[in-house]
């Protein structure tokens, strides 16, 4: 039954770890602006050693753990493999909000497409209201984790969510990430102290809605 368990973990895991031999490692992604591009809002400082220091622990976790987990897949090792997972969801939550969210970024971000506004209208009432209702329950998460502007495939609407430390949005919600907002400390803490409603309200001059609409674009598309 143990080998029979570790087979279908195997499997599980398989399109995430692959070979060790062939699989390619995660890499730390360029952004696609300068440090300084987004100042005021978020500092040169904070930008460098959230980019270079927090994103980069978490992709250099991530593949350390894929290592071990692949390792342990492959020697039938169940609850290796189980004790692993938390660490994967982490780490892998990591650097896919991360990834996300420096593109969500831009010093002039424009504004939505004439689909996703018209969807804001109809979801939310305007764009004003949408930013006030996001800021709000992001501001109000306890501790660390990320406020979420996602579009929800089933119900073909957009919906605004939470989630704690580095979970995922289309993992634990089933939405599909449009926005975020990431209020873990390191992400303004040495600019903005303990005010974390300065920063929130703040991002929104530097939301990059050109990427945004993209995404919803494929978000739709995945229907």
């Amino acid at each position: 039954m143990l080998q029979t368990a570790a087979r279908s973990v195997s499997k599980l895991v398989q399109p995430i770890t692959g070979a060790a031999a062939v699989r390619s490692k995660h890499t730390l992604p360029d952004l696609p602006y300068d440090y300084a591009d987004l100042e005021p809002v978020i500092s040169h400082e904070i930008m460098q050693l959230h980019h270079q220091k927090h994103h980069a622990t978490y992709v250099n976790n991530l593949n350390q753990v894929e290592e071990k987990l692949h390792e342990a897949v492959s020697k039938g090792n169940i609850k290796e493999a189980i004790s692993l997972q938390s660490a994967l969801k982490f780490n892998g939550g990591g650097h896919i909000n991360h990834s996300i969210f420096w593109t969500n970024l831009a010093k002039d971000g424009g504004e939505p497409s004439a689909e996703l506004a018209t969807m804001i209208k109809r979801d939310f009432g305007d764009l004003a209201t949408l930013q006030k209702m996001l800021s709000a329950s992001t501001i109000a998460v306890q501790g660390s984790g990320w406020g979420w502007l996602g579009y929800c495939p089933k119900g073909k609407k957009l919906k605004l969510a939470t989630c704690a430390n580095q979970d995922p949005l289309e993992s634990t919600t089933g939405l599909i990430p449009l926005f975020g907002i990431d209020v873990w400390e390191h992400a303004y803490y040495l600019q903005y102290k303990n005010v974390r409603p300065d920063y929130v309200n703040a991002i929104w001059k530097i939301a990059n809605w050109k990427n945004v609409s993209e995404r919803f674009a494929k978000a739709q598309q995945q229907q």
